[in-house]
């Protein structure tokens, strides 16, 4: 009743149009080219489409949502906030990219040297899919044997098993309480690695063991609004983007506002 028509576009067909927006959610199409010589035909037709018709919107540009399908692109940008952000006291988590499997002790001293801290997080570098959900909490050096590349590892940060999931639509953002990961011990210890997947652990009304904390501890603030502004700011100048999600979490210790994931357009 808006004046505005919804037409599905079908991809296998030429584009016809013209249309003023297109929103696409192409994120399997671009997943599925790198192996895939009719997803590829796909995204070429369309690509000449938008080329062609450049004053058609798109949301979002396909360069833009390729670099958060893959965690090695997306964390190097969260790894800038710290010093674009400072006066916001957000960082995010340290990580080291492991590109394939290497000797178990080469990949120990990377994580020595690049100042990660057990526990970690393992995730797999594409961040699009069912796999995607796939994680690992790891305790040990020596546990590192379970890792399977090319993903990252972060260090853990204890934050009073909440997750705030921030979605951003342009320039307005809600945000979401979800259940999170306990808080585990600092350090290294010879616990076994724990697998699980994201999704099932944040979900609204998830009960698991992984997310009952052990020890009664006072509830944290929830993120500043200011802060999370400036967050959503800095991160759609830095992606060009109008439709992405942000994980953030607030360590129990500091109280910093911690970005752990930027995902593709919120489900």
């Amino acid at each position: 009743g808006h004046g505005v028509e919804v037409v599905e576009i079908d991809l296998t067909q030429p584009l016809l149009g013209p249309f003023d927006v297109i929103v696409h959610k192409l994120s399997d199409v671009i997943v599925e080219a790198e192996h895939d010589s009719q997803s590829q035909q796909l995204l070429a037709n369309f690509q000449s489409y938008v080329s062609a018709h450049p004053s058609t919107v798109l949301l979002d540009p396909l360069p833009a949502m390729t670099q958060l399908l893959d965690r090695f692109a997306s964390y190097r940008i969260m790894s800038k906030l710290h010093s674009s952000l400072r006066d916001w006291h957000i960082c995010s988590p340290p990580y080291l990219e492991i590109h394939s499997a290497s000797d178990l002790s080469s990949i120990q001293q990377a994580v020595m040297t690049q100042g990660l801290s057990f526990p970690l997080i393992c995730k797999t570098r594409v961040a699009h899919g069912s796999l995607s959900h796939e994680m690992s909490l790891i305790f040990s050096a020596g546990s590192l044997v379970d890792i399977h590349p090319p993903c990252v590892l972060q260090s853990f940060i204890n934050h009073g098993a909440v997750l705030h999931k921030v979605f951003v639509v342009g320039d307005r953002h809600f945000s979401v309480e979800r259940p999170s990961l306990k808080n585990f011990p600092s350090g290294p210890c010879d616990r076994k690695t724990i697998f699980f997947n994201s999704h099932q652990v944040s979900k609204p009304e998830s009960s698991s063991d992984l997310t009952a904390l052990d020890e009664q501890i006072p509830c944290l603030p929830p993120p500043s609004s200011e802060a999370v502004a400036a967050l959503v700011r800095e991160l759609r100048v830095q992606l060009g983007m109008a439709l992405f999600g942000v994980d953030v979490i607030i360590n129990i210790h500091t109280h910093t506002l911690t970005v752990i994931d930027i995902n593709i357009f919120p489900g």
